[in-house]
């Protein structure tokens, strides 16, 4: 046996991405982290391109926690006591006291009963199976990310629906036309979408379902990933709950951006985190993250509940109206708010790649997005903000697009 027969098609697959200028390309890997200095935040050096240090504008890390002190010396401390992995899933001896803490902590950050931490990814993929059935309808932001378009799939639901990109009169013509087809409805969105950044009014999806919640036997429930709204957008970091004045049923958010660590959780009510725990087969049968990063996911979350969070939720703010006047000055078309993704709408899968090439050369790093990750005309440039970040560096970025 062997993939002798397969690697041609293999080849040809990957080469047929490079031809449509969607190839993922090489990893870069980062060899070592400059310290900030002179007015200029964390520079990083990559394998291959020798002392060149780069401006990150792709990263996650909106608080810029993953290199602060506090945190990196709690996942430290936890390494000593607990070791470097967690040896087992949860049900087995897997669960520490970090993560029980670290549960704790993420249902009181966000006003629930309880939470239930995951492995990255997985986490959407693993709950929403568990909320669907046969005889339940799930719709669908058209720009939902990959991790729910997935689940969907998994879930195999009675039926789908689609509504264009926050289309809220969609969204309620496609649940009145349900009425008496199904028992159940779930409608699951991003918070803040990651490929434009812009947000769900969580607060009129839920007035609408709850209109048409008593035409359904098992009612209707709404799940939201905020992964890149938690603690970084609304007043205080909760997100788009905050932002909208809305709240989900079911809430998915992550460690691994603005508190920036690694790992997802889940925040419900008491019933259906347990329900969840029994049922999950993500959950079940993975290994959690591990005890030191638990523990430095606490201390981000204390941290972003502190003066220190809230001094950088402004900062990010204030970078963020920067950025975005200074793209408006250049003529360049970026979406409005205080959302830390700010994306330079090009609108040319050719122009976005050569955007992306150019800035690399002088020494920032962006992402690119093209179709099919995003819809033909919305191609896109997506910078991503972050705490660290100052003054001088969003200067930098605004330079170097002008001489692009």
């Amino acid at each position: 046996m062997s993939l002798e027969k397969l690697q041609v098609r293999f080849a040809d697959h990957v080469a047929d991405l490079h031809a449509k200028g969607i190839a993922k390309g090489d990893e870069f890997v980062v060899t070592g982290v400059q310290s900030a200095e002179a007015g200029f935040g964390e520079r990083y050096f990559l394998q291959g391109f020798g002392d060149r240090a780069f401006l990150r504008m792709n990263s996650n890390s909106y608080l810029g926690l993953s290199l602060h002190a506090r945190v990196v010396e709690a996942e430290e401390r936890a390494a000593r006591t607990f070791g470097t992995g967690p040896g087992a899933v949860r049900f087995i001896s897997g669960t520490y006291t970090p993560h029980t803490e670290l549960e704790q902590a993420l249902a009181e950050f966000h006003g629930r009963h309880a939470a239930m931490i995951m492995t990255a990814y997985a986490t959407v993929m693993g709950v929403l199976p568990q909320l669907v059935t046969g005889e339940t309808l799930v719709v669908s932001d058209a720009l939902n990310h990959n991790c729910i378009i997935n689940a969907i799939r998994l879930s195999q639901p009675a039926n789908k629906a689609v509504y264009q990109h926050l289309d809220l009169d969609g969204l309620n013509q496609t649940l009145v036309a349900a009425k008496g087809q199904v028992k159940r409805v779930c409608v699951v969105t991003d918070g803040v979408f990651s490929m434009r950044g812009d947000y769900a009014p969580l607060d009129k999806i839920a007035e609408i379902c709850s209109r048409n919640e008593p035409d359904f036997e098992e009612g209707i429930f709404t799940v939201v990933d905020d992964s890149h709204g938690v603690g970084a957008f609304g007043q205080s970091g909760r997100g788009t709950e905050e932002q909208s004045g809305g709240r989900a049923d079911v809430l998915i958010g992550t460690l691994g951006k603005a508190f920036g660590v690694n790992g997802d959780y889940v925040v419900a009510d008491e019933t259906t985190i347990r329900y969840l725990r029994e049922t999950t087969p993500s959950y079940i049968y993975s290994n959690p993250i591990t005890p030191a990063e638990a523990a430095a996911a606490i201390e981000s979350v204390r941290l972003t509940d502190s003066s220190d969070g809230q001094q950088r939720l402004a900062t990010l703010r204030r970078l963020g109206r920067k950025l975005r006047q200074g793209l408006s000055d250049m003529g360049l078309e970026t979406i409005v708010g205080d959302q830390p993704i700010v994306p330079i709408m090009v609108r040319d899968t050719g122009e976005t790649s050569a955007m992306v090439n150019q800035l690399f050369e002088s020494n920032i790093l962006v992402t690119g997005l093209n179709y099919p990750v995003v819809p033909k005309g919305d191609e896109e440039i997506r910078l991503q903000l972050s705490a660290g970040h100052t003054d001088g560096d969003i200067d930098f970025l605004l330079g170097a697009l002008t001489c692009s």
